[in-house]
């Protein structure tokens, strides 16, 4: 009787998990192209002039997509420059071919196949977060696509501790997918807004972010179990990598905050301004995590300034 009940629950929640994925879907549509690479496809919202010059790409962290790096700092740099936004792997309207597609450098591989196929050769990369160590790679393995590298409250290297009991259940075999496809969308209707006003602090939320930044997507199972995937593996993939740090040729430019609890600068941006030769590091005393939301104007104009000094040394050179 018991495990009849315990079945005819799931059965429900499987059931309200996938009528709100319908809901969630329909409220929040692509609003781009989709590109196919690796055997999956990339979810890419390319705005601002094309003729602008040295164009833009942006590369949201992890529990997110790419409105979170087009609210409010895309738009407005959309305004004088080409601007390219990714859902990464499995993120958003983006999907992933392979579980094991968590990784920085499987990741990096396939958006520079993609800024392929868009005819991006150069592009400074404006990266936050989980995407830190992403940019780094991508500056690594792909040292000719990056002009420069804006890096915001980044992850860099390996940190104690883990990554949240959650998640490293939701990424293990059997019982993570049932959990994903049962409670995870239903609970996280109530957990969503409480979780995302804590990675603001000590600055405040603004008023409907997770709904303008498509957050609920995040519950839909497949994506929450590639977010859990991303951040289980993340800090064995950042130890192997951090190794090459000091290969880092582009110029790169890192904002951080001194009270971030979700990253902390001394553990990441500080070593990793210490090992790359050419870096501009800006620890701010009062930011929290959310970069981009807290300082937009300050990170605007240092991505204006970097590919100013960028168009002026090119044109030196020639």
């Amino acid at each position: 009787m018991i495990v009849m009940s315990i079945v005819a629950a799931l059965v429900v929640l499987a059931l309200v998990t996938q009528a709100g994925v319908v809901a969630v879907q329909r409220a929040f549509p692509p609003q781009g192209r989709m590109v196919d690479v690796d055997g999956a496809s990339l979810h890419i919202v390319d705005i601002g002039p094309r003729d602008s010059g040295l164009p833009i790409v942006m590369l949201h962290g992890a529990s997110s997509n790419l409105e979170a790096m087009r609210r409010p700092v895309g738009d407005l740099l959309a305004k004088n420059h080409r601007v390219i936004l990714f859902d990464r792997p499995g993120h958003g309207w983006s999907t992933r071919a392979r579980r094991h597609d968590s990784t920085p450098q499987i990741q990096a591989r396939m958006i520079d196949q993609a800024l392929g196929k868009l005819g991006i050769d150069r592009a400074v990369f404006v990266v936050h977060s989980w995407s830190g160590a992403l940019g780094a790679r991508m500056a690594l393995d792909h040292p000719g696509r990056v002009a420069g590298l804006v890096m915001l409250a980044p992850v860099t290297h390996p940190w104690r501790g883990g990554v949240g009991r959650y998640n490293e259940i939701i990424a293990t075999p059997l019982i993570g997918p049932l959990l994903a496809y049962t409670i995870t969308l239903p609970l996280g209707y109530f957990l969503t807004e409480p979780g995302a006003r804590d990675v603001f602090l000590p600055q405040m939320m603004p008023d409907g972010f997770v709904q303008d930044s498509a957050t609920p997507l995040l519950l839909r199972p497949r994506e929450f179990i590639a977010n859990a995937y991303d951040l289980v593996t993340l800090k064995e993939a950042v130890a192997a990598q951090a190794l090459r740090y000091g290969e880092i040729k582009a110029p790169v430019t890192i904002i951080a905050g001194e009270p971030d609890k979700t990253v902390s600068t001394s553990i990441h941006a500080r070593p990793f301004a210490a090992m790359v030769p050419n870096v501009k590091l800006i620890a701010l005393p009062d930011l929290g995590h959310m970069v981009q939301n807290a300082v937009p104007d300050l990170v605007k104009t240092e991505i204006e300034t970097m590919i100013g000094k960028i168009v002026a040394a090119q044109a030196a050179a020639d």
